[in-house]
């Protein structure tokens, strides 16, 4: 990406906070012009007491600029520090809605620990930036150039080499930069490294323990820390050499400074107190000169914070489509030789599938493993897009429904059922927060979640924990089937729906699954054939294409597979 593309994203983030930023830039420019007059001050003081004149008059105005510009600075500092934490709410909210929105192929690809470093490290390193790397710099420049111009009021042979030795320095600190920057994009990457592998351990926490895997995941994760640790000391290991540098110019400066007034001043062209005030501003150019290289490095650091942020500002999202409400019939699926593969690199999971989900009704997709039966949700439900073939929802082509209206129209419920961190109430309502308590009551009796609900100290109010760990299995899953069907689907999906139900709840939830037939299209992916022995129409799966389609009775004796699955848990002889 290049550097003024990036600084002009940056400058982005600036814009709706300007005029605030003006305010505060103005109170530092006033802080630093009474910073300024200080050694002016400082030189009447001098000229007073060695004149034996009243030194009341300059030393109250010396008092009153040291006051001035502290509360006026503080003030400003105020401002910077308040418009800092706006631009990192800004930049935190636009992050967030753009990685929400990306396409599911992408963030696929994606490690989730590396984007929660983007969304809280890398916008963090905005704001300092963003109010002390610019506008402080600003402030910062605007104190240097007052006191050179002063500097040269009052010697213009000791100014040109205070400069000569400023500009050598900051040459040197120039070169520097660039690599400070580079430094500083690899140590972002390190971290958010560290947090995709303590991610992966924490996403699997009862896996690590149940394997007495603790030692091996603390090394993985410690690996990952050193790493981490390494590039930041390659970033403090330039920026120490930048400041390093900062401090050289001045001391030499002032060395040379001292060495040529002492003797200006021992010749007569030069007084005592001239030399005492330039010496003073030569000092007061320490603090700009300082903020104008952190500033640099601040720079340095927001470019590569920004580069990473635009990486996923710059991901393709979805089409932004609300939920259209519609009528509530059903509505059929047709594959016709769709193909598809998750990537070039990717073998084929679709070759030529075809088949017809009629509206209404009860239709199973079943064969081995990786036969392509989830493959099918998630192209129904748009996460991917087929390579080839056609497929149509209700009679209309999948990619002519926008998002929004489609997604409304289904209902899904993954392998894995999630259920999030918060109440039972609100993983019910997660996706129609618009039903009745009637409603609500009426799906919790469907899915039997009823003596659940009675059984927890709150109701529907109890907290189930991270990931629903306060449930069980048959819980979470039942959970994410009454959460589908409050979203009254006319499509609904059901992935592996019974695989952690036991025999009883099985039952009770294949007679759900048959009510819920009898009102909209429930197309089930199963491998306990037991849940869908009594299915409209049976679609069975193997190597990325359909082989068979047909009821229990008729696949068991015209399909060799479908016999074999059905023997092997004990439906046929």
């Amino acid at each position: 990406m290049k550097g003024d593309v990036v600084v002009g994203e940056l400058l982005a983030y600036i814009r709706p906070h300007r005029k605030i930023l003006f305010v505060g830039g103005l109170l530092g420019l006033i802080g630093s012009a009474a910073g300024l007059a200080m050694p002016l001050l400082a030189k009447y003081v001098v000229d007073a007491f060695g004149e034996a004149g009243s030194m009341a008059g300059p030393l109250l105005g010396l008092t009153a600029a040291v006051l001035i510009g502290a509360v006026v600075s503080a003030g400003g500092s105020y401002l910077m520090e308040r418009t800092g934490e706006g631009i990192v709410l800004g930049a935190r909210r636009r992050l967030v809605d753009r990685m929400l929105r990306l396409r599911v192929a992408d963030v696929d690809r994606l490690k989730p620990g590396d984007l929660l470093s983007r969304v809280t490290g890398d916008t963090t390193l905005l704001r300092a930036v963003l109010t002390n790397g610019v506008v402080e710099s600003v402030s910062s420049a605007f104190m240097l150039v007052g006191a050179i111009v002063m500097m040269a009021t009052m010697d213009g042979v000791l100014l040109l080499v205070t400069l000569l030795v400023v500009v050598v320095i900051g040459g040197l600190v120039a070169l520097i930069m660039p690599r400070i920057q580079r430094a500083q994009t690899q140590a972002q990457e390190a971290v958010g490294e560290m947090g995709a592998v303590l991610d992966r351990a924490l996403q699997a926490y009862r896996t690590v323990k149940a394997s007495g895997a603790e030692e091996r995941e603390i090394a993985v994760v410690g690996d990952a820390a050193v790493r981490a640790r390494d590039r930041g000391l390659q970033v403090a290991g330039w920026t120490s050499l930048a400041g390093v540098a900062t401090w050289m110019a001045v001391q030499i400066a002032f060395l040379a400074v001292l060495a040529v007034g002492g003797a200006r001043v021992a010749s007569g062209t030069l007084e005592v107190s001239s030399l005492i005030a330039f010496l003073l501003y030569l000092f007061y150019l320490v603090p700009p000169i300082g903020q104008l290289v952190q500033g640099g490095v601040q720079l340095q650091q927001g470019l590569a914070a920004m580069r990473r942020i635009k990486e996923i500002e710059d991901l393709p999202a979805e089409p932004d489509s609300a939920p259209v409400t519609g009528p509530a019939a059903p509505v059929g699926v047709t594959f016709d030789n769709v193909t598809f593969r998750y990537g070039d690199d990717r073998p084929i999971v679709h070759d030529g599938v075809s088949f017809e989900v009629p509206p209404g009704g009860l239709t199973a997709l079943v064969g081995p493993s990786g036969a392509g039966k989830s493959t099918v949700f998630a192209l129904i439900e748009r996460f991917y897009e087929h390579q080839g073939g056609s497929i149509a929802i209700g009679g209309r082509d999948i990619r002519d429904w926008p998002l929004g209206e489609l997604r409304a129209a289904l209902g899904y419920v993954e392998q894995d059922a999630p259920v999030l961190a918060g109440t039972l109430r609100e993983n019910l309502l997660f996706a129609a927060g618009d039903v009745t308590e009637e409603e609500l009551g009426r799906a919790i009796a469907r899915t039997r979640l009823d003596d659940l609900v009675a059984r927890l100290p709150e109701g529907l109010e109890t907290a189930v924990g991270h990931r629903g760990v306060l449930l069980s299995g048959g819980e979470r899953q039942r959970v994410a089937i009454a959460r589908a069907l409050l979203r009254k689907p006319r499509l609904l999906l059901l992935d592996e729906a019974t695989s952690q139900l036991d025999a009883v709840n099985e039952l009770r939830l294949r007679e759900v699954i048959a009510e819920v037939a009898a009102e909209t299209t429930v197309l089930v992916i199963a491998h306990r054939l037991s849940t869908v022995t009594n299915a409209d129409r049976i679609v069975v799966m193997e190597g990325g294409g359909v082989r068979a389609v047909g009821t229990h009775e008729s696949l068991v004796g015209e399909d060799e597979l479908y016999r074999e699955l059905a023997a092997t848990q004990f439906l046929v002889g």
